[in-house]
């Protein structure tokens, strides 16, 4: 029996990254020639000197074992059977945040992190961004988190550089029920970043969602 979508709404469903759905991860996060050495979405997810270990067709391989773990990697956001979307989270305790020096704890809960939203070109402006968001935020949950963050751009309505835009806007990060929770030393597309939480101290308690 196929596994119901986390979140529908606006016409699109998100599900887990599970590895039945690689192909689809591969999609919104690899290169065309795939020995190329792309993000692959893990420049905040392993430390530093791990993630440049890493080259072409290994970055792969590492993102794969992912979706074999219980806990998946990110969701994907489809319309219809198509994949036009992704977004990673995960426990902060695993990621390189943990022990960052410019975005700051904001308590001890054990939260998890969403940080990187992307949307497949000719998709854009449709509300993909927010319902994944909304997927994210259900995963977390569902997988017993007691509180989720993001680390936005403040940009005030400014136009943000689109290779930068995978952090999010704290516009976005409201329009889905979360609150600014604390501002940071970090900055993106030259703006600053803030942390916006939902659940727990400083944001929107889950059972109201």
């Amino acid at each position: 029996m196929a596994t119901p979508p986390l979140v529908t709404s606006r016409g699109f469903t998100v599900h887990p990254a599970t590895h039945a759905r690689f192909d689809d991860v591969r999609t919104m996060l690899g290169p065309k020639n795939p020995t190329s050495s792309v993000c692959w979405c893990l420049s905040h997810r392993i430390p530093g000197k791990d993630n440049r270990s890493l080259a072409g067709p290994e970055r792969a391989a590492f993102v794969e074992a992912l979706t074999r773990r219980p806990t998946k990697p990110g969701v994907l956001a489809y319309d219809g059977d198509e994949v036009v979307g992704w977004a990673a989270v995960a426990p902060r305790a695993d990621l390189p945040f943990a022990r960052s020096t410019k975005i700051p704890h904001v308590d001890d809960l054990p939260v998890w992190s969403v940080w990187c939203i992307r949307v497949r070109p000719g998709h854009r402006g449709r509300g993909i961004a927010h319902v994944l968001l909304d997927g994210a935020v259900a995963y977390a949950l569902q997988r017993g988190a007691p509180a989720v963050e993001g680390y936005p751009v403040d940009n005030h309505g400014d136009k943000v550089d689109l290779t930068m835009a995978y952090v999010g806007t704290r516009k976005l990060f409201e329009d889905v029920g979360f609150q600014l929770a604390a501002r940071t030393d970090a900055t993106s597309a030259g703006f600053p970043r803030v942390v916006m939480r939902i659940g727990g101290a400083g944001g929107t308690p889950p059972s109201s969602r």
